[in-house]
């Protein structure tokens, strides 16, 4: 077999997860991560990999979301009720809740372009880790398959097509915990049906009981492998509860409210997803095809209330109503993906020779903002009727020169049509973009097991819909206001480097740097765009895992960045919420007897809050504990600690105007979300 037939297999086998069920009998966890999460001769970039679920199964997770953190450097926190999306950090990236990170499941998008809360929006609710066969993710724009929202980063979660059994599970833990887990994936007609249900509960320490609760299913039925097969898989979630936002710390120092208090008792909101996706793949002698189809229907309503008296104050000189807040939307959307790739030789040297095209379609009706007062409907700010659809084309290469030398050279065409139906016509309208966008990779190696890599590439974010129409403020329909650009270029290299110079120990390395022309957002708050300036980043990244022997792993993640704006302005060149450093450290141990256990730390460093860093964010470091014993070969009962030192932080900071009833004038303050003080979790799991 030739060396380039060789590399192929590898990464069929090393993506596909191809022994899904007996490696999860026959192997540990620490023996399938070793097997699955190495990419040399594979990988297009250093800061490429794939997380095995055998990894996520070890990790006390405290959201579903933070499953996520296992991609090195990205920061997975929350700022308001966990029914809401979780706040993302990579790269010097504040990513608000998903912008410039896109992410998969199952085949389904999860950003939401033009979103009522936020551009990309992500809410990774409704993902069951259990049922996470491998988080494939890539940083960068170095790729021509991935599209909007990749710039920093991209994440493809895949469930399992079978599971070992039938898992029942049930935790417990403090503040109203409750969750129950079923899953299974019985043989049927030839293939397999896997399902998973999840009832939950969660109140939370907050003063204000959160009475999260949130139904979540899953069904897939699938015949032969990801490679060669298909499967349709069917998804559904429903969550409402009563959120805690952030509160002025003002307020918390003089006791006008608790740290895990509420300034408005009726924020929350109510969320839905429902997915349906089809997925085939064939593999020739010479070739693989994929293709996929996805329906998604999703809504929210959302009220939220962060300033608290500063607009009804400024209106009406009192603080009567407050100054709560609704976004709401009502989603359809559906896309699809078809792609080939072709294995040749080209005057003796070996290529594979990709190509693609994707459609996505989303109609928003109604996407609108209320003035509310304790979840009663005020006034209408704004509500629109959007269509937004986006087509692709990308093509690929990449030759094979020499043993240790191979190149990777793409390119990339993106159009979007936007089409606005706004309650006040001076803000309705169409718009339209296209952007080429190239991609170059230059790989290097392997030698002694160490792979070098020179990336350089093209990306793009699309802006919200509502602004590429926008003309006046719709709080006043008469205040002028500049319209942004449909899509914005981003710019990146890379120098990256993966090694397994020490038996075990794999490692990868990346010094990064990217640049956007421009950081201008939609303000879901206001109705209204938010002017910023380009900005450029730069960083360094160490990720490292070593598998010691058949019971102890240790993995071991260092992110540094640097994140300023290009040109220069009174207010200052600091991005505000760009993080400088991060860290996570974990060890897994199993095979003790029958003990088994984690402990994870994760360091989250401090951010400016404002553009001079004249105020800035607390650093964090979490502690989480899991310690576990096997009762019986199939019944395991696993404890998890949450801050096991009981550390007094936050998870998030902001720093902006408010106004609490009473206060004469808006005041600039620091706006804090608090960390879950030390919680415990006990789970109790069997497979029949």
């Amino acid at each position: 077999m030739s060396l380039r037939r060789k590399l192929v297999c590898s990464y069929l086998l090393a993506l596909a997860g191809v022994a899904q069920g007996t490696e999860a009998t026959e192997l540990s966890p620490v023996e399938v991560r070793a097997r699955t999460e190495n990419l040399e001769g594979i990988a297009a970039a250093g800061s490429e990999g794939v997380v095995a679920s055998q990894r996520l199964a070890a990790l006390p997770l405290l959201r579903p979301g933070e499953a996520l953190e296992m991609v090195p450097g990205l920061i997975v926190t929350q700022h308001a009720g966990d029914g809401k999306a979780n706040q993302y950090f990579l790269r010097g990236f504040n990513l608000d809740h998903g912008t410039d990170f896109a992410t998969w499941v199952g085949g389904v998008p999860v950003n939401m372009p033009s979103h009522a809360h936020g551009q990309g929006y992500s809410d990774l609710n409704f993902l069951i880790p259990e049922l996470v066969e491998r988080i494939h993710y890539r940083k960068g724009p170095y790729f021509a398959e991935e599209g909007d929202f990749s710039s920093a980063g991209s994440a493809h979660i895949d469930y399992f097509r079978q599971i070992d059994g039938t898992l029942a599970e049930v935790t417990a833990g403090e503040n109203g915990y409750a969750r129950s887990l079923l899953a299974g994936s019985p043989a049927m007609d030839g293939g397999r049906l896997l399902y998973g249900l999840e009832l939950f509960h969660n109140d939370g320490p907050w003063r204000v009981a959160e009475h999260y609760r949130k139904f979540n299913g899953v069904l897939r039925y699938s015949q032969g492998t990801r490679l060669d097969g298909w499967s349709v898989s069917g998804m559904a979630y429903h969550g409402l509860w009563t959120s805690t936002d952030q509160i002025a710390q003002r307020a918390v120092d003089s006791r006008q409210v608790d740290r895990f208090g509420s300034l408005d008792p009726s924020t929350g909101g109510e969320s839905f997803r429902y997915s349906l996706a089809g997925e085939w793949a064939g593999r020739g002698a010479q070739s693989q095809s994929r293709a996929s189809l996805w329906w998604l229907h999703s809504g929210l309503d959302l009220w939220s209330n962060f300033q608290y008296c500063l607009n009804d104050i400024a209106a009406t000189g009192t603080c009567a109503s407050g100054d709560q807040f609704k976004q709401a939307e009502r989603r359809q959307a559906a896309g699809f993906a078809v792609a080939q790739s072709l294995f040749d030789h080209w005057g003796g040297f070996a290529v594979e020779n990709s190509f693609g095209i994707q459609g996505r379609f989303d109609r928003i009706q109604p996407l609108g903002l209320y003035a509310t007062s304790a979840r009663h409907a005020l006034a209408t700010v704004r509500e629109d009727k959007v269509k937004q659809t986006s087509l692709a084309l990308w093509a690929q290469n990449e030759t094979r020169w020499t043993p240790w030398f191979r190149s990777i050279q793409g390119v990339r065409a993106d159009a979007y049509r936007f089409a606005v139906a706004a309650d006040l016509a001076d803000n309705g309208g169409k718009a339209g973009a296209h952007m080429l966008t190239p991609k170059l990779a230059l790989i290097f190696g392997p030698w002694r097991d160490t792979e070098f890599y020179l990336n350089y590439g093209h990306g793009f974010h699309s802006n919200d819909a509502r602004g590429t129409t926008i003309r006046v403020d719709p709080g006043d329909g008469v205040t002028p206001l500049g319209r942004v650009r449909p899509l914005v270029r981003t710019r990146a290299y890379e120098l990256g480097l993966r090694s397994e110079i020490v038996r075990g120990w794999q490692s990868t390395f990346a010094l990064w740097q990217l640049a956007a022309d421009s950081e201008l957002l939609f303000v879901g708050d206001a109705g209204t765009t938010e002017a910023s300036r380009p900005s450029r980043r730069y960083g360094v990244e160490w990720s490292n895992l070593y598998v010691a022997n058949d019971w102890l792993a240790i993995d071991a993640d260092f992110a540094w960045s640097h994140a300023r704006f290009r040109d220069a302005a009174p207010e200052g060149g600091h991005i505000p919420g760009a993080v400088t450093t991060t860290a996570n450290l974990g060890i897994t141990v199993d095979r003790l007897g029958p003990w088994f256990g984690a402990l994870r730390l994760r360091y989250f460093g401090p951010r400016p809050l404002i553009e001079d860093n004249s105020a800035r964010s607390q650093g964090s470091t979490l502690t989480n504990l899991r310690i576990g014993y096997k009762l019986s070969l199939r019944t395991r009962l696993a404890l998890d600690v949450y801050n096991l030192f009981d550390r007094r932080l936050n998870d998030i900071e902001y720093g902006y105007a408010s106004q609490l009833p009473g206060e004469a004038a808006p005041v600039f303050d620091r706006h804090i979300h608090p960390s879950e003080p030390r919680t415990f979790r006990l789970t109790l799991s069997h497979r029949f």
